[in-house]
């Protein structure tokens, strides 16, 4: 909720309902001060716990998915991490899409929670070999792209489930940075393509944000897209919060509560 604005801020007024994706350091408080320019009106149909849990990962699929590689709708797409807030997020949007998705996940709780969600296969690669079952999917033509968010411990297998000049989208690394590219093995594996995006470039300028944050809100409202917060910690819980997302302990989103 805004409490004040500056004398140029024109768009926002004191008492509007307002979400944002990212912005300085800061948030873990009871009053943040922002640019207005990351700032969206927050429909009534869309409430602060779901905004708060839906922003940063919502906006991430609809880069990932309409921007970095603009889905048309008939892909078989592999998608990592499956389970976690960005990708049951990715899986909605990849149904709605009408996208098969293969997603990646650690067990079979997870599998289930992304079938249920919308994944089209799943794949336990702590009991099974994602690249041959991607192959196994595919009937053998591999996919078009392949969206990493772990980072090293996927690097090289995401390579290998990719047809020849196809992309590979490494957005994130939470088993540690991909390093030491020799970028001669994207010729052996395909004359591949690979890119590392990132949001703040895919919301700029504030049109483009606006936009995005406004296929998202739509398909929440259209109930393709449902955000459910699975943890809720207080603020002063914030470093179990952290504990529990480092150990793999949650799925979906966890939101901190002032």
């Amino acid at each position: 909720m805004v409490e004040a604005v500056g004398s140029s801020v024109k768009f926002l007024k004191e008492g509007d309902r307002v979400a944002y994706a990212s912005g300085p350091l800061g948030a873990y408080c009871g009053l943040y001060v922002l640019p207005a320019a990351g700032v969206v009106k927050l429909p009534q149909t869309v409430g602060f716990e779901q905004a708060a849990a839906a922003m940063l990962k919502g906006l991430t699929v609809q880069y990932l998915f309409r921007q970095t590689y603009r889905l048309q709708g008939h892909e078989t797409i592999l998608f990592h991490a499956a389970a976690g807030g960005v990708g049951l997020i990715a899986c909605q949007w990849a149904r709605a899409l009408g996208v098969k998705l293969i997603g990646t996940v650690s067990s079979e709780a997870k599998a289930q929670l992304a079938r249920e969600h919308g994944a089209w296969a799943t794949i336990n690669y702590s009991v099974e070999d994602v690249v041959a079952r991607v192959g196994e999917l595919t009937g053998g033509a591999k996919v078009p792209v392949v969206y990493d968010s772990v980072g090293k411990d996927t690097w090289e297998q995401s390579l290998d489930c990719l047809q020849p000049r196809s992309l590979m989208v490494s957005f994130g690394n939470s088993s540690g940075p991909v390093a030491g590219v020799n970028l001669a093995i994207l010729m052996q594996k395909g004359s591949l393509f690979v890119t590392r995006p990132t949001l703040a470039t895919h919301v700029r300028p504030r049109e483009r944000l606006e936009a995005s944050a406004k296929e998202l809100f739509q398909l929440m409202r259209a109930g393709k897209i449902r955000i459910e917060v699975a943890r809720r910690y207080r603020l002063d819980q914030a470093a179990q919060a952290h504990e529990d997302l480092a150990a793999r302990r949650t799925t979906g989103s966890s939101v901190l509560i002032p």
